[in-house]
């Protein structure tokens, strides 16, 4: 006995599962491969955006980070010279009541206007004076001094901040 397929002439057995081949021309076969050139290529290029951009948005957030506390620094440093400046002005033109009046509500506590007024006015007079950078961490700013008799030293003014206006004030000024 001799298979049909076995025997010359015959066209051969088709697999039993496979779909018949696309008939004509421009035909699609039903289930077309999806392209897989590029795609590594393109995935690649979308993480570098991304950490581009993420790395771009990080570091402008930095800057102004730091930006803020840079100008927020000075600010702070340019309010304490104004605050002993001011102080020191008034004890050098004799305006000892406006020199009072400048001083902390806890240096004010601790002694009275005339008080004041007898220990600062028995200092010996300041000519010049250079004040520093404020230490934020003991709120104070370091204060050169050239006296009128022409010696110099080097002081400290103790500051805190006016709860009600924000404002610095000079608690006390120290060797």
């Amino acid at each position: 006995m001799t298979f049909p397929s076995a025997t010359p002439g015959y066209p051969p057995a088709a697999a039993p599962f496979a779909p018949p081949p696309p008939q004509g021309p421009g035909v699609q076969p039903p289930f077309p491969a999806p392209p897989v050139e590029g795609r590594g290529r393109r995935r690649a290029i979308g993480i570098w955006v991304g950490i581009g951009t993420f790395l771009l948005v990080a570091g402008g957030g930095l800057a102004a980070l730091i930006g803020v506390f840079t100008v927020g620094g000075k600010a702070l440093d340019e309010r304490a010279d104004v605050a002993v400046s001011h102080y020191l002005d008034a004890v050098g033109e004799r305006r000892y009541d406006d020199a009072y009046d400048m001083l902390c509500a806890s240096a004010r506590a601790r002694q009275s206007e005339e008080q004041f007024t007898q220990s600062v006015s028995g200092d010996q007079p300041i000519a010049r004076y250079d004040v520093g950078e404020l230490d934020l961490v003991r709120l104070s700013v370091p204060v050169e001094v050239r006296y009128a008799d022409g010696s110099s030293g080097q002081l400290r003014a103790y500051l805190e901040q006016n709860r009600s206006t924000g404002a610095f004030e000079v608690c006390s000024l120290e060797e």
